[in-house]
């Protein structure tokens, strides 16, 4: 009889838990899912109550093979996969897999790794939650009847490649609409007035104007501010009152996965996603010597603030060790969960408060440090002290005006001597004035008056993290999901970050305003905030997920019969722009989408020809852009010997023949010894081209076909002339990371294959 086995998701735990287990299991991973539905067609079947029609993922087979083998004849099966839906959804398509006659499953929940955790777990495993899973399932079926039953529109109506998603096109809907109001957004004018006083005692302090007789003051223009400043020639300045408090701070609950990536983005600014990959290493293990793999942290996709007693009482016991006992608690203390958390998890925390940053110094790269640390000091200051702030008021009148000036100080640290979140960093940042010790009603000298000039301020573009935020209190995805939507938005090239804001690109805005006109509740904020509460409702076993499909289906499946004759078409008719055609006068110009991008052209076409590139200005307002004239060179065209120019293409410039159209040949500028060859065939079929090394405009190396633009394959990684042994993709990349070193991976984005460079090439 074979050892009982225990199945984890992630190769990188078998080691840790092989260590704390010892010779009395075996363990492997499934590297993440085995099944799915399928890539190339819809793969649900409605009219059967909504049957998903999972399949094998390709490049699996040899990992399949391997947990058949481990399992042997073993009675029992400890499935250990990542304590959430997903892991729930792989638990049971394993179970599937390796069923048999008399074998026992058990769900085993890994909420961190470390020994203790890993031998209660182990003890206390349960049966498979059908419930979890059923909510996983409903959230995939519902994210694949929306992706591949609008995407394909979008193929038609726009131009190939792009997609829909229920959660994406929202997120979309999100950044452009707030593009828009900062577009609309008119500034108003208004002015203050800010007293620089000298009092009896140094030091000299601002104050800024308040109030008039009373009432809260409006300062609109340059002519105003001039008339207060000559009510105040001559006023004296007077200390009317002085008021002193005291207030206690509470320090901030432990990190959930949505603040863990907004202050991970603002304190150490990482993305979303790599602060994710970076919780993930430090909650699988990382090795503290030889052998020696530890969990550092628990689950980090959690929405809940729930902490173990146990784990608050040992902060506890650190704090009166490190600070003394002022700085301690007393008691541990707990955090109200949200309406929607779920408390399946804990809050994200060390496993232990004695693994300190100083200590794990030497074992951590400096990325693992600087996130670790954040995670170890929220939590040990959340059982810390309250801090003890001294605030101080003083209103100053003036000739029947009023001035405030206020000034703070620490008078006791508390969890500030640990843990400083970056809304504290921010306000820090602005200065807190020392004010001088006065008495009332003593007199002033004002030093300086000085007026200025404001603005009112559009509402600002989203960062990462105000991005996150924005989507998790409007209850749009989960946590867990955060980081893959801001990089697939990016990637469909439906927005664009700069200088740290999303900002929507051209092709967002159409895109996100055709489907708003043909699926508005899809792109409904509070729609979709809706459907993940039925979501959570599956899983809490209060709603059947077949009722939540039949309720979305049934509207959906009207609205998308519509779109198919009803959406606009951005390749035929175009999008209206409100300008008139300036080639023929009379004729309205309309946004089309071409094989290049989008483009202006008249709405008389073919009488018309006229056609530009176009941009938008700050307000939005559509101009025609004046076509860039074609540079002549000194090359002659192969077919016919006119000379060539340089023309702008879809990727970039390229050489064409100035007697087109009767010549249409073109020719990449980086062939003929420009480009640096690398000896592979292109993969593209058809194509007879060689890939050569490139250099983008902003100088990123890639890699593209020479026989550009009449091939456009183009890849970020160097291709390898080698087909993939697992799903017989045509070629393969080679990519080099960190961890893995260079290794040669299957682009398939469906096939996980991958293999040390060199191995099994001749190399």
């Amino acid at each position: 009889m074979s050892k009982p086995l225990v199945i984890v998701e992630s190769p990188t735990k078998v080691r840790t838990i092989k260590k704390y287990l010892g010779n009395d299991y075996n363990v492997a991973a499934t590297v993440g899912h085995i099944k799915d539905l399928p890539s190339k067609n819809l793969g649900i079947d409605i009219e059967k109550d909504f049957t998903p029609q999972y399949r094998t993922i390709p490049g699996k087979s040899k990992v399949l093979s391997q947990l058949k083998s481990a399992a042997g004849d073993t009675t029992d099966i400890y499935l250990a996969p990542d304590p959430d839906r997903e892991g729930e959804a792989i638990a049971w398509h394993t179970a599937e897999v390796l069923k048999k006659k008399g074998r026992r499953f058990h769900r085993v929940l890994f909420h961190e790794l470390t020994k203790k955790a890993i031998l209660e777990s182990m003890q206390a495993a349960q049966e498979l939650d059908r419930n979890k899973y059923e909510a996983q399932q409903a959230r995939r079926i519902l994210d694949r009847l929306v992706g591949y039953q609008i995407s394909p529109l979008l193929w038609r109506k726009v131009k190939g490649g792009l997609s829909a998603g229920r959660v994406q096109s929202v997120s979309v809907r999100i950044i452009c609409d707030r593009e828009r109001a900062i577009q609309a957004f008119e500034p108003v004018e208004y002015w203050s007035i800010t007293a620089n006083l000298k009092g009896s005692h140094p030091p000299a302090f601002d104050a800024k104007l308040v109030r008039k007789n009373g009432k809260k003051i409006q300062i609109p223009d340059e002519t105003t501010a001039t008339a207060i400043l000559r009510d105040l020639e001559n006023a004296p300045f007077v200390l009317d009152k002085i008021v002193k408090r005291t207030t206690r701070r509470n320090p901030l609950p432990p990190f959930i996965t949505s603040k863990l990536q907004q202050e991970a983005i603002r304190k150490l600014r990482f993305s979303a996603k790599k602060a994710m990959m970076i919780a993930q290493q430090l909650y699988e293990g990382i090795d503290l010597g030889p052998g020696e793999p530890v969990g550092l942290i628990t689950y980090m996709r959690t929405d809940s603030t729930r902490i173990a007693d146990e784990a608050a009482q040992e902060a506890l016991q650190l704090i009166t060790e490190r600070f003394g006992p002022n700085y301690s608690n007393g008691k541990p203390r707990f955090f109200k969960n949200k309406n929607k958390a779920q408390d399946a998890h804990e809050a994200i925390r060390p496993t232990s408060v004695y693994h300190t940053p100083e200590k794990l110094k030497p074992y951590l790269s400096k990325d693992q440090m600087a996130l670790y640390t954040m995670i170890w000091q929220r939590f040990m200051a959340s059982q810390m002290a309250q801090a003890l702030i001294d605030q101080k008021t003083l209103s100053i009148v003036a000739g029947g005006y009023t001035f405030t000036a206020s000034g703070s100080s620490v008078k006791f640290a508390g969890f500030l001597a640990v843990y400083q979140s970056a809304d504290d960093d921010a306000e820090r940042s602005k200065g807190s004035q020392t004010l001088p010790e006065l008495e009332e009603k003593s007199v002033l000298t004002p030093l300086g008056i000085v007026p200025k000039q404001h603005f009112t301020q559009p509402p600002p573009r989203f960062s990462e993290a105000s991005l996150v935020k924005e989507l998790e209190e409007n209850g749009i995805g989960r946590p867990s999901t955060y980081a893959a939507i801001l990089s697939t938005i990016r990637d469909k090239g439906y927005v664009e970050l700069l200088k740290g804001y999303f900002r929507p690109t051209e092709l967002g805005f159409i895109v996100n305003d055709l489907l708003i006109a043909s699926f508005p509740e899809i792109l409904d904020v509070e729609f979709t905030a809706r459907m993940e509460s039925d979501l959570d409702r599956v899983e809490q076993a209060e709603v059947e997920s077949l009722a939540i499909l039949n309720q979305f289906y049934g509207p959906f499946s009207k609205k998308l019969a519509e779109a198919v004759e009803g959406m606009l078409s951005v390749k035929g008719v175009g999008m209206p722009t409100g300008l008139t055609c300036p080639l023929c006068k009379k004729n309205p110009l309309r946004i089309k989408m071409g094989k290049n991008g989008h483009f202006l052209a008249c709405s008389g076409y073919p009488e018309c020809t006229y056609s530009s590139d176009y941009e938008r200005d700050e307000k939005g307002v559509i101009a025609p852009v004046a076509p860039v004239q074609s540079e002549a060179t000194d090359k002659v065209c192969d077919k016919c010997g006119k000379p060539m120019v340089i023309k702008r293409g879809r990727y970039g410039d390229f050489l064409a023949c100035s007697g087109y159209p009767e010549c249409k040949h073109t020719q990449s500028l980086n062939g003929g010894g420009n480009a640096k060859a690398t000896g592979v065939p292109c993969p593209q079929p058809g194509c007879d081209g060689e890939i050569v090394e490139k250099s983008s405009k902003r100088g990123k190396i890639f890699y593209g076909c020479n026989r550009y633009p009449e091939c456009s394959f183009a890849s970020w990684d160097k291709p390898v002339a080698k087909a993939c042994p697992a799903c017989g993709n045509a070629y393969m990349v080679e990519k080099t990371t960190k961890r893995d070193g260079t290794m040669i991976v299957c682009p398939n984005r469906e096939c996980k294959y991958k293999q040390p460079a060199g191995e099994g090439d001749g190399k």
